[in-house]
């Protein structure tokens, strides 16, 4: 909301998942949320969109979580598998992955009960989208994988082959 209240007093234009996934980053806190917002207002031209906030920050873009759980959805191991290998190539971590592989679960989840779908803070049209891929998944499907999720993340502090740990919960999740 304070950044809402910037970009009105300073003339910028930016999109709500831009100003959410700024504070999520800043953990809560208004001076880091201002560093960041700082540094990528001065390298956009007063319009900050998702894709300036992901790429500034070297964030994974959900759009990854959004295929790869339809690859679930498909039992299509060789794309899961595929998408994966195009993370782990951008240079993201097996841990960064999974957590953020657990928020979509635990975001779908949430989005499966239109009463619990404004919990969600993210713009409509997001809301939708996860909306959308709620009604195809079962919330037998979401339930376990979470918990996949959460053991495989508990399970990679000791993993010697983090990739491995990986693939083994993407195969869990995909059959």
């Amino acid at each position: 909301a304070q950044l809402e209240k910037i970009c009105e007093k300073e003339g910028i234009k930016a999109d709500k998942e831009a100003l959410h996934t700024i504070a999520t980053k800043a953990d809560g806190a208004m001076r880091d949320a201002l560093t960041i917002f700082d540094k990528i207002s001065s390298s956009t031209n007063d319009i900050i969109t998702y894709k300036d906030v992901v790429a500034n920050l070297n964030l994974l873009d959900y759009e990854y979580y959004f295929k790869i759980t339809d690859s679930f959805l498909k039992e299509d191991i060789a794309d899961v598998l595929i998408t994966l290998n195009e993370i782990v190539k951008l240079g993201f971590d097996a841990d960064h992955f999974v957590v953020g592989l657990a928020e979509h679960f635990r975001d779908l989840l949430i989005a499966k009960v239109p009463a619990t779908l404004g919990i969600l803070d993210v713009s409509d049209e997001l809301k939708k989208r996860y909306y959308n891929q709620a009604m195809i998944a079962k919330a037998s499907f979401l339930l376990s994988g979470l918990n996949i999720l959460n053991q495989c993340d508990i399970d990679l502090a000791r993993a010697k082959n983090k990739r491995l740990q990986v693939e083994l919960a993407l195969s869990k999740l995909t059959y």
